[in-house]
Order: C-alpha cells, then sequence, then structure tokens
C-alpha cells in the first residue's frame, strides 16, 4: 500500500470508519436500502468523508470501439444483434488502434483520468482483433492515464495478457440479481458473469462491476446484486450504479424511468457496504436535473463517465459537468492521485 493509502487508512481510523465486511446479507441491505432518506444519506455521506477524504470525483471517458451484432440478447441493449431491425443501430467493425489513441487523448485534454474501451463481443477471440485491443491498452497507457476495457467473457490466459499490457481495471457487470437475470438476458448465466470476474482479479486486475436498476426488479433484486458484490473478497474497486435508458427497439423500450430518489437510494447503499469503492453515476445521468445529479455526490458517487457519448447512448454536456463540479466544491482526480493504479495482489 501507498503511503498516501496508510495516511488514510490512518485518518479512517479517527474518524468513525466501519470495519470491511464481506459477510453482509441481503436482507440487512434491502433494510438499509429503505431507511429513512435522511438517515441513509447521513450514514453515507459519514462514510464517505471516511474513507475518501480528498473530496475527489473522477471523470471516466468510455468509447465503443467495435459496435453492434452483438450475439447476446440483452433485453436493455441496443448493440444485441437480436434487436439490430428495430433499433436501425449503425453496426460499426474494430476500430484502427491509432484513431482509438487518438480519442483517448482528446479525453485526456478534456480532464479524463481513465478511459474506458468496449466492444460488443459475447466474448474475445484470439487474434488480430485481441491483439490490436492489447495494443490500445498499452496506448492508453503510455498517455499516462487509466486503461478500461469491457470485452464480454474472458479466459485466464486473455485476462493475463491484458494485465501484462498494463490494464488497470475490467468492466463485467451484474446487470441485475441471480433471480431476476434470466429476465433480462438468457443468452449467458449469472455464473458466467462470476466466473469472468474471477479470473480478471485472479490475474491481479481490478474490478468494475455494477448494475442496473428501472428493469422491472424488485427492490429485493437491487439488494440481492448489491449483496453478491459486497461479498467479493476484495471488494470491486469500481461499483457502476446505471439506471434503465430505454431504448426504442429493445424489450425494455417501454420501461417507466426510475424515479432520481431510486437513483440516489443505490448509490448511498453501494456506498454503505463498499465504504473504499469508487461508486460511479453512470448511464441514467443525463435525465437527472442538477440538484439530483449533486444529491448523487452527497451520496457518496465519486466518478461519472464525461462525455458525449456512453457507447451508443448520449450523455451529459461536459461543460456542464465541469460546471456542476465546481458548484458542488469537488476536485477532479489527477492520474497521480489515482489509488485503483495500484492494482490488488493476483487471488487464487
Amino acid at each position: 500500500m501507498s503511503e498516501t493509502n496508510d495516511a488514510k487508512s490512518e485518518n479512517c481510523q479517527v474518524s468513525g470508519a466501519q470495519d470491511i465486511r464481506t459477510d453482509w446479507q441481503s436482507g440487512e441491505i434491502l433494510t438499509i436500502l429503505q431507511s429513512p432518506l435522511m438517515d441513509l444519506l447521513y450514514r453515507a455521506q459519514t462514510l464517505h468523508r471516511a474513507y475518501h477524504k480528498d473530496n475527489t470525483v473522477q471523470l471516466a471517458s468510455l468509447l465503443s470501439i467495435k459496435t453492434g451484432l452483438c450475439p447476446e440478447d440483452c433485453k436493455y441493449c441496443p448493440q444485441s444483434a437480436h434487436y439490430r431491425k428495430e433499433t436501425a443501430l449503425e453496426n460499426n467493425a474494430l476500430m484502427d488502434v491509432g484513431d482509438v489513441l487518438d480519442k483517448a487523448r482528446l479525453a485526456q485534454r478534456a480532464g479524463a483520468t481513465r478511459f474506458c474501451m468496449g466492444a460488443a463481443w459475447r466474448e474475445i477471440r484470439d487474434g488480430d482483433a485481441f491483439d490490436q485491443v492489447i495494443e490500445m491498452v498499452r496506448g492508453v497507457r503510455a498517455l499516462g492515464m487509466e486503461a478500461c476495457c469491457t470485452l464480454g467473457m474472458l479466459t485466464e490466459e486473455q485476462a493475463g495478457r491484458l494485465a501484462d499490457a498494463g490494464l488497470t481495471a475490467y468492466n463485467h457487470n451484474l446487470d441485475t440479481s441471480p433471480e431476476f437475470y434470466s429476465e433480462i438476458v438468457t443468452t449467458r448465466t449469472f455464473q458466467d458473469r462470476l466466473d469472468t470476474l474471477k479470473r480478471v482479479r485472479g490475474a491481479g486486475i481490478t474490478l468494475c462491476t455494477g448494475g442496473i436498476i428501472g428493469m422491472g426488479e424488485t427492490e429485493m433484486d437491487r439488494a440481492r446484486m448489491l449483496q453478491i458484490l459486497a461479498t467479493l473478497d476484495p471488494h470491486p474497486e469500481s461499483v457502476p450504479i446505471n439506471a434503465l435508458v430505454p431504448v426504442p427497439g429493445t424489450p425494455l423500450e417501454g420501461q417507466t424511468p426510475v424515479a432520481p430518489v431510486e437513483l440516489v437510494r443505490m448509490i448511498a447503499t453501494a456506498r454503505i457496504i463498499m465504504p473504499r469503492a469508487r461508486v460511479r453515476l453512470s448511464a441514467g445521468r443525463r435525465a437527472l436535473n442538477k440538484e439530483a445529479q449533486l444529491l448523487c455526490f452527497f451520496a457518496g458517487a465519486n466518478s461519472i463517465f464525461y462525455g458525449d457519448k456512453l457507447l451508443t447512448t448520449a450523455n451529459n454536456d461536459t461543460a456542464d459537468d465541469l460546471a456542476l463540479i465546481k458548484e458542488a466544491g469537488l476536485v477532479i482526480e489527477t492520474p497521480a492521485g489515482s489509488r485503483e493504479d495500484d492494482r490488488p495482489l493476483a487471488r487464487s
């Protein structure tokens, strides 16, 4: 652990920080999720201050490096080949390495410290495409940025190659609870997702994994999803909390958008049960007004996706984001201040 983290741990001990637990039960998480809002926010903000004294927010940029024709049938996703006629999404082959690195440089100049690259694959296959992704990771790291990928399922060998290339984090969301999962995805099992997370962790790469609310799940489903995350040992370093963006042509196009306070509750609960994690306010943020976004930061969010697009859906205006961060008195994280760059030791 770095000297900075050692000092932060000492600060936590004198500011009432709780022990890090990996034995959470779904019932107690549901109780937290449903607790009176003011009590929930107070508890979340207290822990947030204990574990994140520097009051920083990370700006992460997300680029779709290969778009559409995914064989998965995720009911929320316009990139699924199952709904290509209905969504009329423009499909794009894997981008050239040079073009991806140009996008990374632009994101870096705009203030992003993490560059995330997403490809619409069920699983990455060895060959030229994977070799290109490896070069992209090396190039992003050479810029001094954190590099994150979401490429679908991985083998142990592939996770090892990504680790050797310097990958900071791998995004692989659980989406929802194991009980509700088959209502959303049938082409991949919940255990498949857990197996990939285990391989990524075993390679020494940090985990970026969370889920989506607003797909028709119950509050217990939300608590169960958080329980799965909070019983991983160690906890994921990044936990993106997404609100469904209903896309015309997908099976979930008619879902009623979740109320902003439901997103706030999820962020606060994630902060309480995984206090060291970076909680990322992700998809659905564009539908929030300024006050709702500020409440999400107060609840414990300390990272946002920054830029005009989240893979295939629109995102907030960058100038508005910078103004909001300034108004909230937050500090934009610099690469030197990144905690996640110190990757955990590989677990057997």
